[in-house]
This record gives C-alpha cells, sequence and structure tokens, in this order.
C-alpha cells in the first residue's frame, strides 16, 4: 500500500473517531525488505548494535526531516492530530469542520514560514505533544530539539463577549517577542452556554 495512502488512513481513523480508536499497527509499518533503504527525504533514527536488551529505550519510530515539505506533511498530521485530541468528543463534533476549513489552513502559512526560515536546521524541528487539558490553551508547540526551547506555541483560548456567547479564539506566540503577542489565526463560534472543558 502507498505510504501516502497509509498517512490518509491513519489521519481519517484517528480524525473521525475523534482519536478513541488507535489505527491499526501496520499502517505504520514499512514493507519489510532487506534491501530496502528509508525513504528520500528522511532519515531513520537507529539504536546502536552493541546495546544489550535491558540499555535499549522504545523511543516512538521518528524521522528527520531534511528539506521544508517534509517538515510541514509531519508537522500538519500533528497539528490535527493534536487538535482532534484537544477538542474532545464533546467539543470535536461542533468545531471539527470548520476548523479544516478556516484554522488549519492558517498553521500550515506558518508552518511554512518557520520551516523556511529555518531550513538549513530544519532537522532540529520537533512539534511537542500532550495540548493541555481542562481550560489551558495548548494546542501545540514547534521547539528547538537541540536546545529544547519553543520557537512557536499554537494555542486556543475561550473568550466571552458581553452579549455574544463563547468563542474560540486560535492563535500563536513566536519566541522572538518573548511569547507576548497574539498573532492570530482565526476564530470560531461555540453558542452562548458556556463550552465544556477541553479534552473532555
Amino acid at each position: 500500500m502507498p505510504r501516502w495512502l497509509r498517512k490518509m488512513l491513519i489521519v481519517f481513523i484517528t480524525v473521525f473517531t475523534f482519536g478513541l480508536v488507535t489505527p491499526p499497527e501496520y499502517l505504520y509499518l514499512d514493507n519489510a525488505k532487506a534491501d530496502k533503504h528509508d525513504k528520500a527525504g528522511y532519515v531513520r533514527e537507529t539504536t546502536p548494535v552493541t546495546a544489550t536488551f535491558e540499555e535499549i529505550e522504545l523511543p516512538p519510530d521518528q524521522f528527520k526531516y531534511e528539506d521544508v515539505d517534509s517538515f510541514v506533511m509531519y508537522a500538519m498530521g500533528e497539528a490535527e492530530k493534536q487538535s482532534v485530541e484537544k477538542f474532545g468528543v464533546k467539543i470535536g463534533p461542533v468545531i471539527e469542520d470548520e476548523f479544516r476549513q478556516v484554522i488549519l489552513p492558517q498553521i500550515e502559512k506558518v508552518l511554512v514560514d518557520i520551516g523556511t526560515e529555518r531550513e538549513q536546521s530544519i532537522t532540529n524541528l520537533e512539534i511537542s505533544e500532550h495540548p493541555a487539558a481542562g481550560y489551558g490553551e495548548k494546542i501545540f508547540h514547534v521547539y528547538d530539539r537541540e536546545t529544547g526551547q519553543d520557537l512557536i506555541r499554537f494555542h486556543v483560548r475561550r473568550e466571552n463577549p458581553p452579549k455574544d456567547g463563547y468563542w474560540f479564539n486560535f492563535h500563536y506566540h513566536k519566541a522572538e517577542d518573548n511569547f507576548q503577542k497574539h498573532y492570530d489565526l482565526g476564530k470560531i463560534y461555540w453558542s452562548r452556554n458556556m463550552p465544556p472543558k477541553w479534552m473532555s
């Protein structure tokens, strides 16, 4: 099965089940061939053969991207996955279509910009895991793997303007201004009733 089709199936299964169903493991695995090299644009990290079984840590399978396109493809998959996780089963069904049409394209533009700005060190870019639950704003952050420093923080906050109901304000912050300024990505209307907590 082509790699792009497997990726699409993973995203569709995750999105349409709101993260409640884990895609089958075979969708994550490449066809096993002894003489098969890694796909162009990716370099697979491996564990040294000299380590004993007890010494081997088993991190998730990670790839280093070597160009902006492969970084953006990876980052957009993570952005969608973590957004769906954050929305949970109560908020997700209400806003997910508008989120995909309005907010995700704006996130993609920002990811392309940061990938282009850091093209020389693109293999250092990484996406954080675990969006904030409850009332926290964090969706995901883009950070430098070597320094551990955040570069961009993608957030969503609840707004309740007088007599205007509840809105979700999607925005991001940049390291260059010490994460003080809000850069808007867009807003999605909820209703006049208070929305449930994230990830509920």
